[in-house]
């Protein structure tokens, strides 16, 4: 199990993007245009950087959902691996099963 603070500082930072989401993407356009002045653009950078470091979303972590692991986790299925196996073995995935040979 992941130390709560840490799940939860990952739940911040989700709302964080998720509220600036509309205003990253107007600025990084901006900067990105090319009929877009020099001072235009210099502006958006500033701007940009003033927007809260966790805002973006590069800096959010994929953890698991049962147990909030962060490491080893299948976004198709939001589980971690050994989760992933718990249910597999239960049958609770559909059309997933442990592999033999």
């Amino acid at each position: 199990m992941a130390k709560k603070s840490m799940v939860n500082r990952d739940l911040k930072r989700a709302k964080l993007i998720k509220r600036h989401a509309g205003k990253r993407a107007d600025l990084k356009k901006i900067i990105a245009s090319t009929d877009a002045s020099y001072e235009d653009k210099l502006a958006a950078a500033a701007k940009l950087q003033k927007l809260p470091r966790d805002s973006s979303a590069s800096r959010l972590r994929t953890r698991c959902a049962l147990t909030g692991r962060p490491r080893a986790v299948y976004v198709k299925f939001g589980l971690s691996r050994s989760k992933l196996r718990e249910a597999t073995m239960r049958g609770d995935v559909p059309g997933l099963r442990k592999a033999s040979w």
